[in-house]
């Protein structure tokens, strides 16, 4: 029995500390026979022919004999890198694979180190530990690379980091590590703050490194480094000097990197140690901020610092923060910075009395008049400039056709999960045109793609068939190239077949029932030459010209339409179709002409209508979530266009797929994806993006647009709402917005918490600035009677920036409007922002 044999039985064994022994017992020849077979073992049909469990039982006894029995310091670093290897637990191979590295030269151990550390990953942890255990056993320089620092910046320990040599190294350059972010900060600033305090790491370093880690990071700083920040608690003297970073960190700083350097600015000013040209430098930095409580902030330091010194150019400077504080659109904020230009208005020099006099032509008209009393007069409101919004186009686009049988070949091959429906569309028109065109060159171009035959490449498994997009595409072109192979697939004993990775969607099953179709017809051996369905637009559409040319091309073949093929590519031609194609559609002679003619003529089903209710779902552990239960109506639709009305809650990982499916028909396709948004308004997934694409599309709107769109209004990632902005955009620009529907719809879903209200009044507020006003204004309208208050309701959260928005919307469009319900808010005692912003809103739209 072979050296390798021996091996072999601990391998399989899962013998670990047998393994090591045993290749510790391998004279250097023996190794060498044991190292040749290592790869084919690992990537061999060994592999293959035992379950997970069994398999991954044999990685930690593999890891060690490659560690052991490879000779060079490359090969045995990559073995030690091998993705098989990854997952493996640190407790059970890092002392075994030191063992047998530490048999070797010294020099070598350094050399595989460095090599080891230079191509660690992140996510790598216990060949991190090999590596640093290396580097300091054998004394070699540490190495600079940010994975290896990352590492030791996680395993930082202050009981054990006196006389470290990678504590030496690294300290003081900790906050330049790139992977700061990666590891868990509340360590970190645990262990630097206590070895502060011991004296291991140098104090005056850590708060210029920590202070210049918040500036390089800028918007992007890393918040909890605020908390080390805090517990050095500077000194004035330790602040004073870093004073012009903590202005530099203002403008773009997270709010709670900003609020840090406020703190100490204004405690700097306070003390009289802050110059003057900084305190001037930080303030506007402050009124440039978004976030109220900064600008409250600004105000307050304002008001106070003007009071304790009283330099010239203070008041000026001052005034000049609150003129830009006046263009924010929150009335409290505008009020108070009026109260403070009013009250400084006496001492005001040229640069702010001008400053305020040009900012406050923008202030609501109360406020515009106390300014132009205190500043002289004569202060008339803005003109606004309204640019109108314009249709932005579709622009996706198909890819061109397949040059050659080989440019086929590569695209099917790297056709994997997560697939995209443009690609999916091309190459199946490739395939039904190159099968036709040459179908010799097709089956030598994929001979490598299929031959050997392995079943689970096409979703064949023992009890089941698993059928996403790419396997249903790939035994599409297998039936091409080996019918025999395709159909033997299908054959044996009895298999279930479900949708991988979850089950589909009525809309999914558009386009899994034309690769269906075109397998069977490849296996029995009949030509297609050329597919109707496949867009000539990125919105989905077939051009009702070339459906033509694509009927008349199977007609001259006398070849049968296929039905699927047929039926989606009617439901993706336009709505509008000239009269010369619908007079060329009339000399259509086959079934599929006839539908073809008869379709573009107007002998369709109507369209769609869509009827949405919430229902509240509850689980066996007591949990409860809502869900939307939509219903598609369509009279007199055909069987086939019947099945694809039927909906289904829960989550999709093919929402953008469905848009392209029926682009003619947005209503269908939006109430299918108000079944899942409601399940997806947390991720961050894609499923809000889809409407980007579907509001290109062409159909009425109703409920399932508004629903949709709603939900993606109210998603809690900010990208996620961005798309419901470019959808709101669109909708507008085209003059198709539901606006009654969508307010319906939007106080259905905040009544019931199942969207928060200030997301979607986020959205509203990007609309309006993006020019669509007066659609803004048509939604707010209809949705504030079922959001106010009643006398002794508590206000929602979130109620009066709807109103502020509202308020934007109204100034913009010029709207006059009669709004009772506001009123009665406006008209109550008290002043609260609710009350104010009713008011305010009241104050633009009387009649």
């Amino acid at each position: 029995m072979s050296t390798w044999d021996d091996l072999l039985k601990y391998i399989r064994a899962g013998d670990a500390p047998g393994t090591i022994r045993l290749v510790g017992e391998l004279d250097l020849a023996e190794r060498k026979v044991v190292a040749a077979e290592l790869s084919t073992y690992l990537t061999g049909q060994p592999r293959r022919e035992v379950d997970w469990w069994e398999w991954h039982r044999q990685l930690t006894p593999l890891l060690m004999t490659g560690a052991g029995c490879l000779s060079g310091a490359s090969a045995v670093t990559g073995w030690l890198l091998r993705r098989d290897f990854r997952d493996l637990g640190r407790d059970r191979v890092v002392e075994g694979v030191l063992e047998l590295l530490r048999r070797r030269p010294v020099d070598w151990q350094g050399d595989v180190a460095l090599r080891l550390a230079g191509r660690l990953r992140h996510a790598d942890q216990w060949p991190w530990a090999v590596a640093a255990a290396l580097v300091r056993e054998t004394g070699v320089q540490p190495p600079g690379g940010d994975a290896f620092m990352t590492g030791w910046l996680r395993q930082l320990d202050p009981a054990a980091a006196a006389g470290d040599p990678l504590l030496a190294a690294y300290g003081p350059r900790l906050f330049e590590i790139d992977g700061l972010g990666l590891v868990e900060l509340w360590r970190v600033v645990e262990s630097v703050v206590r070895m502060v305090e011991d004296g291991l790491l140098e104090r005056a370093a850590v708060i210029d490194g920590l202070i210049g880690r918040l500036l390089r990071d800028g918007s992007a700083a890393l918040t909890p480094l605020v908390g080390l920040h805090d517990r050095l608690d500077l000194d004035l003297d330790e602040a004073v000097q870093h004073a012009r970073d903590y202005a530099r960190l203002l403008p773009a700083g997270p709010v709670a990197v900003a609020d840090m350097a406020l703190a100490q600015l204004r405690r700097l000013e306070e003390a009289g140690r802050l110059e003057e040209g900084l305190f001037a430098e930080a303030l506007e930095a402050l009124a440039f901020r978004p976030e109220k409580k900064l600008l409250r902030a600004a105000i307050s330091w304002a008001g106070d610092a003007v009071l304790r010194a009283d330099p010239p150019e203070r008041v000026d400077t001052a005034l000049r923060a609150m003129a830009m504080i006046f263009a924010q659109d929150t009335l409290a904020l505008q009020e108070r910075a009026v109260r403070l230009a009013v009250k400084l208005a006496p001492r005001a020099g040229v640069e702010g009395r001008e400053a305020v006099r040009d900012a406050a032509a923008g202030l609501p008209g109360d406020l515009r008049e106390k300014v132009s009393a205190a500043y002289g007069g004569g202060i008339a409101a803005e003109e606004l400039i309204v640019t109108p919004l314009s249709a932005a186009g579709d622009s996706r686009r198909m890819g061109p056709p397949f040059g050659s049988a080989e440019e086929l070949a590569q695209a099917v091959t790297v056709f994997a999960w997560p697939p995209d429906p443009y690609d999916f569309e091309r190459l199946l028109a490739g395939l039904a045109e190159w099968w036709h065109r040459d179908r010799e060159a097709l089956r030598t171009a994929l001979r490598s793609w299929w031959d050997p035959l392995d079943p689970h490449f096409f979703g064949v498994y023992d009890h089941e068939i698993h059928e996403s997009f790419v396997e249903a595409l790939r035994r599409a072109f297998l039936a091409a190239v080996s019918p025999q192979d395709s159909s033997a697939l299908r054959q044996g004993k009895p298999r279930s077949r479900r949708g991988w990775p979850i089950d589909h969607r009525a809309l999914d099953e558009l386009y899994l029932r034309r690769a269906r179709e075109l397998t069977s017809c490849f296996e029995n051996g009949g030509p297609y030459p050329v597919l109707l369905a496949t867009p000539t637009a990125g919105t989905g559409h077939v051009d009702p010209g070339v459906l033509i040319d694509r009927v008349e091309r199977l007609e001259a073949a006398g070849v049968e339409a296929l039905p699927a093929d047929l039926t989606q590519a009617l439901l993706r031609l336009p709505r509008e179709i000239s009269a010369a194609d619908v007079g060329r559609a009339g000399l259509l002679g086959s079934q599929a002409g006839r539908a073809c003619d008869a379709w573009m003529r107007g002998e369709r089903p109507a369209d769609p209508e869509v009827t949405i209710a919430l229902e509240r779902r509850q689980s066996y552990g007591g949990y409860d979530w809502h869900e939307l239960d939509v219903t598609i109506a369509m009279p007199a639709a055909s069987e086939p266009i019947r099945e694809l009305l039927r909906t289904q809650s829960g989550y999709s990982y093919t929402s953008e797929w469905w848009p392209p499916a029926m682009p003619s028909h947005r209503e269908i396709v939006a109430a299918h994806l108000a079944c899942i948004l409601p399940s997806a308004m947390e991720g961050s997934d894609g499923h809000a993006h889809v409407l980007v694409g579907l509001a290109h599309g062409d159909g009425p709107l109703g409920d399932g647009m508004a629903y949709a769109l709603a939900c993606a209004m109210g998603h809690a990632q900010a990208a996620e709402r961005a798309a419901a902005t470019d959808v709101l955009l669109t909708l507008t620009a085209r003059g198709e917005v539901p606006a009654a529907e969508l307010a319906q719809a939007v106080t259905m879903l905040v009544t019931t918490e199942v969207v928060k209200l200030n997301r979607v009044v986020s959205v509203l507020d990007d609309a309006t600035q993006a020019g669509a006003h007066e659609a803004v204004w048509a939604v707010v309208v209809p949705l504030l009677p079922g959001l106010l208050p009643q006398e002794g309701e508590r206000p929602r959260a979130g109620l009066a920036d709807l109103l502020a928005a509202g308020a934007r919307a109204a100034r913009i469009a010029g709207v006059r409007a009669d709004l009772p319900e506001v009123a009665a808010i406006a008209a109550r005692k008290g002043s609260s922002r609710l009350i104010q912003e009713a008011r305010r809103l009241i104050q633009l739209v009387q009649l």
